[in-house]
């Protein structure tokens, strides 16, 4: 499992930094026009497509590392019983949601089929909406994969923010600068 976490921790980093890159490209590319008196029309709905893109999968990557706002401490003060139903009760609700919000995303895909961008009327819609379900359903293929450490460093007494600088700290990080993988 830890395998299969890595693999998709690394597909879903470099996902977000292409998406990153052609972003801040075309941004670039957009002043130069904008400065040069010849505006893309196209800019501003593929720019808003493609941060949207970058939210969705760096939210997964986020939940991959558990780097998500947390109550750790919270948490931490717990009994190690009502701990471990806290951890269940909030990993359930998280599913649920996400679970909810695939099914919602794939419903707007059915509803949307054959729309187009406005401006780019060969993108279709539904192309540019996927990442919903998508995005989504890879929230929770990263929150499942990472529940099984997760669960052993809350019930050991470790935050989240421990576990990052243990990690941080490993030979293979600081050999190559530290740093999350």
């Amino acid at each position: 499992m830890r395998q299969a976490a890595k693999i998709l921790g690394e597909l879903l980093t470099w996902m977000v930094i292409g998406l990153m890159v052609v972003l801040t490209t075309i941004v670039i590319v957009a002043v130069i026009y904008r400065k040069a008196g010849a505006s893309l029309s196209w800019y501003d709905e593929v720019a808003s497509v493609l941060l949207a893109w970058i939210t969705y999968y760096g939210s997964a990557l986020a939940a991959l590392k558990r780097g998500h706002i947390g109550f750790d401490d919270v948490l931490l003060a717990l009994p190690i019983p009502v701990r471990k139903v806290a951890v269940v009760a909030a990993e359930v609700l998280v599913l649920f949601f996400f679970a909810l919000l695939a099914w919602a995303g794939y419903t707007v895909l059915t509803i949307l089929q054959g729309e187009t961008l406005v401006s780019l009327t060969w993108v279709p819609v539904s192309l540019t909406q996927s990442v919903i379900p998508i995005g989504a359903a890879l929230f929770i293929v990263c929150e499942l994969l990472s529940l099984p450490d997760y669960w052993r460093m809350v019930m050991a007494g470790h935050s989240t923010e421990h576990a990052v600088m243990a990690h941080d700290a490993t030979p293979e990080n600081t050999t190559r600068g530290g740093g999350h993988a």
